[in-house]
């Protein structure tokens, strides 16, 4: 049996090789089946111990699936029992599109659905290292009018419409798809999926224009993972169906056509059965997640397609776009692991989400007082007494001509020297005053304090702040301030009456008016 399946491929690659097809899988595969060194890697010794564990054999058929959310492929292979099991799952390095199935040539769409893989479709001198045709598109697609070619599973980790890995995933899932035809099987199921239909998932996408033909093709889904078997497709009225079978009354097998009516047929019970309680079972929770209120994935994002996270965390500002991240793990985190192949320099991630980039705040709507002072502008805020009538400072600028004297607080001590610098007041209709300048500079030493919330005070206010009365002709002390900044040195906050009767006026090593008399 074993003898004749290879003489059968081989002769399939004879064939090929002579009609010397070209193939342009992402614009750039040739086609042939001739022997190389790439194509003929033998299947890793760590992937042998797995199928020995899983009690499988090496040339036992496989089974394809992929996701695009969570940017995973799975390679199924047959048991021993005649059911299929997960023998790796493999990260996905980039995807292109968006979340929903190929339509037309050149949309940048990787193809959804359930489609065919025979030798003739594997590809051993790919461009992009190595690669199989998706078989995109297949009968329904067709029948929708949908356009497109030489859709392709191949390394490189660059898609433009395709699924790449890494050169060295793609050796492995190459070498299982070869040692499968040689074991006899003549061709292994695709089943591509915008994510894993789970109750979850349909919940977040239920407003998705796609979700008639997730619908449709979670049929599929359903019944390999009731059975853990590979499932019948056939297609009538443009839909797909799954495990068809002919009546018990008829005497062949039915006839499908995409685009015809479908013909009588019949699901096995035991199969439909299981698929209906399964069903049941994710309406039920479905029903039970939109009650909830679970959020609706954002549309239209302008992302194109996405990466798996450990793929992302190894590329300067990668982004998983529209694949899921790491769930409480950060890219950072990731970013010591292992990446399972090598990743090009080439490669481009996904675009960032444009809509939230243009949502976040602008720099023009952040308060004046979140913007640091330049360095050699350094400015502080001394526990002196209310200004009156603009204040000593302000006087002292004016006299300058500088303007009203800005007094702000920095976010560090000062050393004992700096000398300080009076910044000309802002050139605004309503310049901020004394009084909420050195709020500001109180806010800012407050832990934990959210400027954000003052921007939306304070904005709407500078006229009224402006016109705001003079303080009180007493001098009190602020107290705000020096409750938020740590006790003032003897040196510091001492006025007048620091100077000693009939001696000559003493100057602070680091008053304002010793620091003026530097700067001057």
């Amino acid at each position: 049996m074993i003898s004749r399946s290879l003489a059968r491929a081989l002769l399939a690659s004879v064939a090929l090789m002579t009609a010397g097809g070209l193939l342009a899988g992402c614009n750039s595969d040739q086609v042939s089946l001739a022997t190389n060194a790439k194509a003929n890697q033998p299947v890793p010794p760590k992937l042998l111990a797995a199928m020995t564990e899983k009690d499988m054999d090496l040339q036992s058929p496989i089974l394809v699936r992929l996701f695009k959310q969570e940017a995973e492929l799975e390679v199924w292979k047959q048991t021993r029992s005649g059911q299929f099991a997960l023998l790796k799952t493999y990260p996905i390095c980039r995807w292109s599109g968006d979340l929903g199935p190929k339509v037309r040539e050149g949309d940048r769409q990787a193809p959804e659905g359930f489609y065919s893989i025979n030798p003739g479709q594997m590809n051993p001198q790919s461009a992009y290292y190595l690669s199989f045709n998706t078989g995109y598109p297949n009968a329904f697609d067709k029948a929708l009018g949908r356009t497109g070619s030489q859709l392709m599973v191949h390394g490189d980790c660059s898609s433009r419409g395709c699924y790449a890995m890494t050169d060295e995933q793609i050796a492995e899932i190459y070498s299982l798809g070869r040692e499968s035809f040689f074991g006899g099987q003549k061709a292994f199921q695709l089943q591509a999926y915008p994510f894993k239909m789970t109750p979850v998932n349909m919940a977040k996408h239920r407003n998705n224009p796609n979700m008639p033909f997730w619908k449709m093709i979670k049929e599929g889904y359903d019944h390999f993972e009731v059975t853990r078997q590979e499932p019948k497709v056939d297609f009538c009225e443009k839909k797909y169906v799954f495990d068809a079978a002919k009546p018990a009354d008829a005497k062949r097998d039915p006839l499908f056509d995409a685009s015809a009516k479908c013909p009588a047929y019949v699901i096995p019970e035991e199969i439909a059965s299981a698929v209906r309680q399964k069903q049941a079972k994710d309406e039920t929770e479905y029903a039970r997640l939109v009650a909830k209120g679970t959020p609706m994935a954002r549309m239209n994002t302008g992302i194109d397609g996405g990466m798996n996270k450990i793929f992302a965390a190894k590329i300067p500002e990668g982004s998983t776009g529209l694949s899921e991240g790491a769930e409480g793990t950060t890219l950072q985190m990731l970013a010591m692991a292992k990446a399972p192949g090598t990743i090009p320099g080439h490669v481009n991630p996904p675009k960032p989400n444009l809509d939230s980039v243009a949502s976040a705040p602008s720099p023009q709507e952040e308060p004046v007082v979140a913007v640091s002072a330049p360095a050699a502008g350094t400015r502080v805020a001394a526990a002196q007494p209310a200004e009156k009538s603009g204040g000593f400072f302000s006087n002292l600028g004016r006299k300058m001509g500088l303007g009203a004297a800005d007094i702000t607080a920095t976010t560090a001590s000062p050393p004992p020297q700096a000398t300080a610098s009076v910044a000309p007041a802002q050139t605004t209709t309503a310049p901020p005053t004394a009084a909420s300048r050195l709020k500001a500079a109180v806010t800012r030493f407050v832990p934990g304090h959210d400027k954000s919330k003052d921007a939306a005070k304070e904005a709407p206010k500078p006229a009224v702040a402006a016109a705001k009365p003079v303080e009180p002709p007493k001098p009190q002390p602020d107290t705000r301030l020096a409750a938020t900044r740590p006790a003032l040195k003897p040196s510091e906050g001492a006025g007048e009456a620091t100077q000693i009767m009939g001696a000559a006026p003493v100057m602070q090593s680091n008053s304002f008016d010793s620091r003026f008399g530097a700067m001057k």
